[in-house]
């Protein structure tokens, strides 16, 4: 007996080598780190005892800082801490604002004012650079000015994972960043998105690959930063203050844990344009160009396998006859990594429409094949 037009064909088999190495993805990686041990809480008694220097890099951030600023001095975190606040070239009042707050809470709120970037270098690397001269702590801890702590235990928890990574402490730690919920589809993809690149590097770096964070919630020592020499690497590329720290620290020996626990994120508005948000999402993903060898496989094949599903389903569409083993693999596929997405977001507090787990899916690595063809053929990027 013949088999079936659709099981015959190469697609099939390449559409079912797809959802294999996304079942592995999916169960070794996400789900593992979904179901891990949780964090200590808070009030559990912990290793609170370092001063850490609190960094927020702005330009034109004026209503954001008015937010974000009470927010950080009201952190709960007794062996002390700085806010260090630099001003990189704003043209509204935040200089104005930030001396206002120094008047009355220096030592701890102190502010770095930048006139100038050198020609060539990249504006936000260069004024963290002298920010992070200006700190007077070990214990570094970053976050943007158009973020908010999720709790006034972030730095309590965020501080603790210097000490989770086991007989030593880490040099290094990446903490989720996410998005507040808003009307609409655009809203929902980029939490879905959001979620998704959390899921890769999270639990890589749960496994022991770690890649990447977001500099909206990171922290590290002064030593990691004197031992990847700063930005130097990477100094005159626009992204990557983050994700490039990252690579060259972990080149460099340095130990990276996580911390994960909702009540350390941080929490930022999401782009409310489609334009907005492909400029942002352009500027992220071109620093992926710098990435270490393995890095780049482990992410590319997890990312082809799930463009190629989708290009496999749709030719398997148009083959003849029999659609019953097409819609039995893509039926499973869909419920044990939507499965897995829904219990992932259930434990960073990230919630998302699980019946649109499907559509957003597809969109998502729709829309990250375009944004490799934009980067390919136009790699002009600029800061804010």
């Amino acid at each position: 007996m013949l088999l079936s037009p659709v099981i015959s064909s190469p697609f099939f088999w390449l559409l079912l080598a797809c959802v294999l190495v996304q079942g592995f993805y999916a169960a070794y990686f996400f789900w593992s780190f979904a179901r891990r041990a949780p964090e200590p809480l808070a009030s559990a008694p912990g290793p609170d005892t370092e001063p850490v220097s609190i960094v927020v890099c702005a330009r034109n951030e004026l209503e954001n800082l008015r937010r974000l600023l009470p927010l950080l001095l009201e952190q709960d975190y007794p062996p002390g801490f700085e806010i260090i606040l630099i001003d990189d070239r704003s043209a509204d009042d935040t200089y104005l604002y930030a001396q206002q707050l120094v008047q009355y809470y220096a030592p701890r709120l102190r502010l770095v004012t930048i006139s100038s970037t050198p020609e060539g270098f990249a504006p936000k690397k260069y004024a963290l650079t002298l920010g992070i001269k200006a700190t007077r702590y070990q214990r570094l801890l970053f976050t943007d000015a158009d973020c908010i702590p999720a709790t006034n235990q972030w730095l309590r928890l965020m501080q603790r994972g210097f000490a989770n990574y086991g007989r030593q402490p880490a040099d290094l730690v990446v903490g989720y960043s996410a998005y507040t919920e808003a009307p609409g589809f655009l809203n929902q993809l980029i939490r879905y998105e959001t979620l998704v690149t959390a899921a890769q590097y999270l639990s890589f770096a749960w496994r022991g690959w770690p890649y990447m964070g977001v500099g909206r919630n990171l922290a590290y020592t002064r030593g990691c930063f004197t031992a990847t020499k700063g930005f130097a690497s990477h100094i005159r590329q626009l992204s990557g203050d983050d994700d490039l720290l990252v690579q060259d620290a972990v080149r460099q020996g340095q130990r990276v844990a996580v911390v994960a626990d909702p009540s350390a994120h941080t929490l930022s508005e999401p782009a409310p344009t489609w334009g907005g948000w492909w400029h942002q999402k352009r500027r992220h993903l071109s620093a992926g160009r710098a990435y270490r060898l393995a890095d780049r496989l482990r992410i590319g094949i997890f990312m082809t396998a799930n463009g190629l599903f989708y290009g496999s389903a749709i030719a398997l569409v148009f083959s003849p006859n029999n659609w019953v083993p097409l819609a039995v693999v893509c039926t499973l596929r869909t419920l044990f990594v939507g499965g897995v997405y829904a219990r992932l977001s259930r434990r960073l507090h990230q919630p998302v429409t699980v019946g649109l787990l499907p559509v957003l899916d597809a969109v998502y690595f729709f829309q990250y094949l375009a944004l490799g063809v934009s980067l390919f053929l136009n790699r002009t990027l600029r800061w804010k």
